[in-house]
């Protein structure tokens, strides 16, 4: 009668317990749904709408926030709209989702070095590198180079004196 208390609790645990594991989904399963907006994203990013693309990618993580391509989509496209600190924000979340995702580190990397944040971008290199040891990557190269070329060269504009007098 003693134990009959402690055996029910744990009986009821194992049972809530073992119900509650088998009701998720492994993280490696993405939403088909979310899928297929990266999909819309994608085409519409290849088309040059980059707001439609913008719109699906965003749905993409709205279905299923797990979706590292989703973020990917979303960094390339700060990219593009010169916002490299909102780029890298992107690829830091794809890359815990994965750290090992060889775009995500290319393309952080990359917008690293776009922001001048060169020794950063060296860092992503030195991962992409461990990373690629055993099989060849494009991505070591692409990296690369763009480390080389370094943080784009940005020039001040000049107001001529007369015009700030008159303001």
């Amino acid at each position: 009668m003693r134990y009959l208390p402690v055996a029910a609790a744990a009986a009821m645990t194992l049972l809530t317990i073992s119900t509650a594991v088998q009701g998720q989904r492994p993280d490696s399963a993405i939403d088909a749904r979310s899928s297929a907006w990266v999909a819309k994203g994608k085409a519409a990013q290849a088309s040059g709408d980059l707001a439609g693309a913008t719109d699906a990618y965003e749905s993409a993580l709205a279905v299923d926030p797990r979706n590292r391509e989703g973020f990917i989509g979303l960094g390339e496209i700060a990219r593009v709209h010169d916002l490299p600190g909102k780029a890298i924000r992107y690829y830091r979340e794809a890359l815990e989702l994965q750290p090992d995702d060889v775009a995500a580190l290319t393309e952080q990397g990359e917008a690293l070095v776009q922001q001048g944040a060169v020794d950063r971008a060296k860092g992503n290199l030195t991962k992409l590198r461990a990373i690629c040891s055993k099989k060849a990557c494009p991505e070591v190269a692409q990296l690369t180079a763009a480390i080389a070329k370094g943080p784009p060269v940005v020039t001040a504009s000049v107001t001529s004196a007369a015009s700030a007098t008159k303001n």
